[in-house]
């Protein structure tokens, strides 16, 4: 039988992400994230709907998101599901949830600039932010110039 568990989800985060560590001192973000639908009735009617998920990140991941998002920032998510089963320490009731384990993300904004008011906040390595202007072009080891960005290369 064919397994397959992954999510892509994009929206905006509903409260600040809160970082805890594990005994072992392992990083563990949870955050919320309101994924919005919009459409159109029969009758022309525009609805709107929101889902809340539940995130949990580990590691850098975690530290990273911890660091640079907050409240109403945009995120794009890759993770895969996970049901969590456990009794209530008050009731003693049997207590579950659905969850999505972050695997890897990507910021969707970008503030202008971060709290300080210095440069924009940098983008964790390995993790991408959508494309606003290219990077630019190393300068050559020797001092000379950079090569002209309008080159023929196709990749």
């Amino acid at each position: 039988m064919a397994n397959f568990n992954k999510v892509i989800l994009a929206g905006n985060l509903t409260r600040d992400p809160e970082l805890r560590y594990t005994p072992k001192g392992t990083a563990v973000a949870r955050l919320g994230l309101a994924v919005n639908r919009t459409w159109r009735t029969e009758s022309g009617e525009k609805k709107e709907e929101a889902t809340f998920v539940d995130i949990d990140a580990f590691g850098q991941q975690a530290e990273v998101i911890c660091q640079y998002l907050k409240k109403g920032r945009s995120l794009l998510v890759e993770g895969r599901l996970k049901y969590d089963q456990w009794d209530d320490k008050q009731t003693g009731q049997k207590r579950s949830r659905l969850l999505v384990v972050l695997e890897s993300f990507s910021f969707l904004d970008s503030p202008s600039r971060n709290a300080e008011g210095g440069a924009p906040a940098p983008v964790s390595p390995g993790r991408s932010a959508p494309a606003v202007a290219p990077p630019p072009a190393p300068a050559a080891a020797n001092g000379a110039a950079p090569a002209p960005e309008d080159d023929d290369v196709p990749f």
